[in-house]
């Protein structure tokens, strides 16, 4: 009797870590440079990045990598760039209105908030109703 082969599916979705993946980032007044862990450096214009721009040298200097290097994350420009991304050619798809309000709240000394986020799409736009934040976290509501 034959034996019977089971042909297993390739998933639709990337297993995480499974693609390239940031090791290093260097900012300068011009450019960024990633160094990916398969060795390939990326070079994008700074300029692709205005919130980038806009930062101090030490706060673009201040970055994480976001889940084993599949993007980086600026936590006092509250930028957060993929990998894929950069590697796609995107640049920033922040909308006008959202950079002026960013921009807005630096003249007047503050940090973007997960709660000022959620509170502002409340009031403004009827948004995310049945949701409140815990432990940092946006959760939906029963």
């Amino acid at each position: 009797m034959p034996s019977s082969t089971t042909v297993r599916q390739p998933s639709r979705r990337p297993r995480q870590g499974s693609g390239p993946s940031a090791a290093y980032v260097v900012v300068t007044e011009a450019a960024m440079t990633v160094t990916l862990r398969d060795g390939r450096t990326l070079s994008v214009p700074l300029a692709w990045y205005p919130r980038l721009v806009h930062g101090t040298p030490a706060e673009r200097n201040h970055w994480e990598l976001i889940g084993r290097g599949v993007g980086i994350h600026w936590p006092d420009l509250d930028e957060d760039i993929s990998v894929e991304g950069l590697i796609a050619g995107r640049r920033s798809g922040e909308s006008p209105k959202s950079f002026r309000r960013f921009l807005e709240q630096r003249a007047r000394g503050e940090r973007p908030t997960l709660e000022g986020w959620v509170e502002e799409l409340r009031q403004q736009r009827g948004l995310l109703r049945g949701y409140r934040i815990y432990a940092g976290c946006l959760c939906h509501t029963r």
